[in-house]
């Protein structure tokens, strides 16, 4: 990188140690880390940079520089953040900095001419797809929280972003500490034609002190100390504190109690019931220590609830804090109607929050998640019990932390926490400039290994991996956008340069394996020095290698030739008359040959073939299988399963009992020798008979004496194509007999050449593997995708053969808040024509509602009115007609029954009666769910109506847009859409 000043030579680089500002644009009353002088230095260079450090280490001052530095030069930044919370609080904290300070999100548009606007990386990209002016003016981009761009849901959304953005914005990106920083910083390189410098420290303000707690047991252990010395010692006396704790007196007096003295691990009720007795002990523990204020990580949202009530008779306040809380949380709620003032949850915060107790999950009410984060910000809360997502983005630290437990459910499995995971929870602890260190603390009902809690407590944290994917609102705004292609953000994808940075390793790859195969045995074989040197038979020059593979090559068409001819003779009908016990059949198993064996028993087996289509019956398959006596190396045969060694051990080799398939007989004999009954074939006499035969018969001999059934004469085959196969075969075996590989290599030298010939193809089939992979990644990814998805538009109307964008393909470039083609089919089918506002309201629910109900979860059904169920079902069938399209374009991935049930009916009752005027309090009583899950569904349902609003306005229905600006009016009242305390 040139330091742009050096008119000498503008390829010199100037470390950023000498680029330090000398009028810097703003400054703190503290002295700068290093790694933020540095991250200030590349600003005042104007090049863009990677902040990669650990919660809590100051990142927001090089965010806050390069806004400084865009006010001052006149340019307009934008501060873009994963969550609309975030956005808002953020807001908050640079308005008090700056002043000029806008925000946008969607729902909420303050100041939108500020010089800095915050907002969500989402607006960020529709403006990007519009054209907005705003793009022209703008200087920097700040991306809090980059590390999000792995969001499986919405981490595309950056990407798109960043490869939309124009050339000449430069960037701050801020990530927590993540192990390929150097890979994301190449990207925005390669895209960007820009420099991108990378600012990482793995140095923590606050050193952590890592404790396990075990469940049952008598205190607190340190296992990893500030300096991240693992103590191994400690880790095993607190893991048998466990199995102790699991199996005491105590436990064995509770009746009901059931431990696995296995594991150590009690039931789930009584494992509960312990954890609540165990955080009561550690929080009071915590509280005499003043290790306050507490963060306690649990998984799941009523978990939080649980564990909050198990500590509620604490007080951790005095008088004048809880009368601060009190005037605090009555202002804040002072807004709500008397009515939402008395909703349970509303009620029943209020004396936790003044024992200094808090409760933060999704579930909660928005207002009161803002209010306890207020108060926790202000140290009025000294134990705060919070899920994971507290851990995204809110910069609010404690001085310990605490986890109830060490694994979590995914969706699939209950696993370990992650070393990555662990990172961005545990990070909470510790206060710069408060806190001398940080206590975490690990809660633990199951006995664990050293490595599992190494990796988990001193692990690395997650890569930053891509999690790009198409959708089809992007396919049709990136054909809008000029000059920008689907194929285009495709191949510039951070996912498409994630793959192709592999190219090099493979490349070298590819290099070792042809350098080993020009220098392989196989290649260098020569014949060998006739021991008669007056021998001129044996020619002193040949192509050795050459021979070595025509001389495979036609031992491959003999083999073919034989199975053609075994396919025709060892059918049923002409093969089972014969296999009668007693008789000799040579065997040959896929790549076993047992050669000679005897026949005990056959008889058929009937298995279910897989299934093709649900829409086929399933159909059977009749296998025709041979019990066979064969010898077997005596190494591979199981002691437990082997007969008596006295009449079955012959040359390292042991008679044993194989099932073939008829196809694996290559022949059969003449001979037949008396066999014992099968129950006399386990004793040494029974096996006697058998076993003198087959040691008489050859074990592998190409000139075979054992006199074998002629296929014509003895079987009477008769299909016409026998005779000339066999006429083929024939002449194969001739020429094997007179090939030089024959005649002039000995024995010995034969095999050595088939040896080296079969190490040498498996080298061959290696570099071909990494050609292919070479080829693959070289290719763009998901191209196939993108064509199919194409197919679909085109079949369904969106676009003309030609790709240009039609009236339906319009409309759906303006829905991204649910299924695009969903929502456009419908309103082309004038589903919401007949329908009333409110039941518009209830009809989108269906796409913003993604959890279920623990009736749901049981099979039950919930109950929704008939006005409602009719418009579901015409979604239900214009799901399945996109997903039959889908299927007929070969989506990948498309499963018809699972995208029909993706659209979810069951907050159809409860979105309707809010419209029809229903009090909150009334229609918290119709679901199980969570308040602030409803309130959350119903934000996402008010921006999917404004953008049902633009669509129906982009093709002139004044009608239906004035139908979902009247819905929109219905939703947006009371609580459910209360301004945010930060605004």
């Amino acid at each position: 990188m040139a330091e742009r000043g050096d008119r000498r030579d503008p390829f010199i680089y100037t470390p950023l140690t000498q680029a330090l500002p000398t009028n810097p644009a703003r400054t703190w009353p503290f002295t700068l880390d290093p790694f933020q002088a540095l991250s200030i230095a590349a600003i005042e260079r104007n090049e863009s940079v990677l902040v990669s450090a650990h919660t809590s280490a100051g990142k927001t001052v090089v965010a806050e520089y390069a806004i400084a530095q865009c006010l001052r030069k006149g340019q307009r930044v934008v501060y873009t953040s994963p969550i609309k919370a975030l956005s808002n609080q953020k807001y908050r904290e640079l308005l008090a900095e700056f002043g000029d300070v806008g925000l946008m999100t969607g729902d909420v548009t303050l100041s939108p001419n500020a010089s800095c606007l915050v907002m969500t990386t989402e607006i960020l990209r529709s403006m990007l797809y519009r054209g907005s002016e705003l793009m022209r003016q703008i200087g920097w981009v700040v991306f809090d929280e980059v590390h999000y761009m792995r969001d499986k849901a919405r981490g595309v959304v950056w990407e798109e972003t960043l490869i939309l953005l124009p050339h000449d914005v430069r960037y701050v990106f801020l990530s927590a500490t993540i192990p390929n920083a150097m890979q994301f910083a190449e990207w925005i390189c390669d895209i960007h034609r820009q420099p991108c410098h990378i600012v990482y420290t793995d140095y923590r303000p606050t050193p952590l002190q890592h404790y396990l707690f075990p469940q049952g047991g008598d205190g607190i252990h340190l296992v990893v100390d500030e300096r991240s010395n693992f103590r191994e010692d400690n880790f095993q006396k607190a893991i048998s504190q466990l199995g102790a704790g699991a199996n005491s007196k105590e436990s064995a007096e509770e009746p009901g109690r059931r431990v696995n003295t296995k594991t150590g691990k009690t039931d789930k009720k009584t494992s509960r019931e312990k954890q609540g007795k165990d955080l009561y002990k550690i929080i009071r523990m915590l509280m005499l220590k003043q290790y306050h204020p507490v963060i306690v990580f649990s998984f799941s949202k009523k978990e939080c609830e649980s564990n909050a009530l198990a500590i509620s008779k604490l007080d951790f306040n005095d008088a004048s804090e809880r009368d601060i809380i009190a005037d605090i949380y009555s202002k804040a709620i002072a807004g709500l109607s008397e009515e939402d003032q008395r909703l349970p949850q509303i009620e029943h915060m209020l004396p936790l929050l003044k024992r200094g107790i808090g409760v933060h999950h999704s579930g909660l009410l928005p207002i009161l998640k803002e209010v306890i984060e207020i108060l926790f910000q202000e140290g009025l809360l000294k134990v705060l019990f919070a899920t994971e997502t507290f851990s995204i983005g809110l910069n609010m630290p404690a001085k310990t932390v605490v986890f109830t437990s060490v694994q979590k459910w995914d969706g699939v499995q209950s696993r370990w926490l992650g070393g990555g995971e662990y990172i961005q929870m545990s990070g909470r602890a510790g206060r710069r400039g408060l806190d001398d260190r940080g206590i975490v603390v690990l809660m633990i009902d199951e006995k664990m290994e050293p490595d599992v809690a190494k990796s988990m407590v001193k692990g690395q944290s997650d890569a930053l991996n891509s999690a790009f994917h198409l959708t089809y609102t992007m396919i049709l705004n990136l054909m809008r956008v000029e000059d920008v292609q689907p194929e285009f953000v495709l191949k510039q994808s951070f996912f498409q340069f994630q793959n192709t940075s592999r190219i090099p390793v493979l490349k070298a790859r590819l290099a070792e394996l042809d350098q080993a195969a020009e220098q392989h045995p196989f290649r260098q074989l020569t014949m060998p020095e006739p021991a008669d040197a007056g021998d001129a038979s044996i020619p002193v020059v040949m192509d050795v290698p050459a021979q070595v593979e025509d001389f495979v090559t036609l031992q491959h068409q003999i083999t073919a030739y034989e199975g053609r001819c075994r396919a025709l003779v060892m059918t049923p009908e002409i093969a089972v008359p014969f296999l009668m016990s007693g008789r000799l059949a040579r065997v040959k198993d896929t790549e076993l040959d047992y050669g000679w064996g005897v026949v005990a028993q056959y008889h058929r087996k009937r298995t279910q073939l897989p299934l093709v289509s649900v829409h086929l019956a399933p159909k059977e398959r009749i296998s025709h299988v041979v019990d066979v006596l064969v010898w077997v190396p005596q190494a591979s045969v199981d002691p437990a399963a082997a007969t008596h060694p006295d009449a079955t051990i012959q040359d390292g080799r042991a008679l044993h009992m194989v099932a073939v398939e008829l196809a694996h007989l290559t022949a059969l004999s003449s001979v037949r020798v008396n066999m014992p009954a099968a129950a006399q074939l386990d004793s040494a006499s029974g096996l006697a008979k058998p076993a003198k035969s087959l040691r008489e018969a050859p074990y592998h001999d190409v000139d075979d004496p054992v006199p074998v059934l002629d296929p014509v004469e003895h079987m009477k085959v008769q299909d016409p194509a026998y005779p000339e196969t066999l006429m083929r075969l024939n002449v194969l075996r001739r020429r094997r007999a007179q090939h030089p590989f024959m005649t002039l290599f000995t024995p010995a030298f034969r095999l050595q050449c088939l040896r080296e010939y079969q190490a040498f193809q498996s080298l061959q089939g290696r570099i071909r593997e990494v050609e292919k992979e070479i080829v693959a990644t070289e290719s763009i990814l998901q191209l196939d995708e993108l064509k199919a998805r194409r197919r679909v538009l085109r079949r369904l109307g969106y676009t003309s053969a030609a790709d240009i964008i039609d009236i339906k393909g319009r409309v759906a470039c303006e829905i991204s808040a649910g299924d695009e083609l969903m929502l456009t089919e419908l309103m082309f089918n004038g589903v919401f024509n007949d329908l009333t506002p409110a039941e518009c309201v209830a009809l989108l629910s269906v796409f913003c509602w993604d959890e279920k109900s623990n009736a749901t979860q049981k099979g039950g059904q919930v109950k929704t009115r008939e006005n409602l169920m009719k418009p579901f079902h015409v979604v239900q069938e214009t799901a399945r007609k996109i997903a039959k399209v889908a299927i007929e374009a070969r989506m990948q991935g498309m499963d018809e029954e699972k995208y029909v049930e993706s659209f979810n009916p069951e907050l159809m009752e409860v979105v309707y009666a809010w419209c029809q005027g229903t009090r909150f309090s009334l229609i918290c009583k119709m679901t199980d769910a969570f308040e602030g899950s409803i309130i959350r569904a119903m934000r996402r349902i008010e921006e999917l109506l404004r953008q049902m609003g633009t669509a129906a306005k982009s093709i002139g229905n004044d009608a239906l847009e004035a139908k979902f600006a009247d819905g929109s009016v219905k939703l947006k009242r009371d609580i459910v859409f209360a301004a945010s305390l930060y605004l």
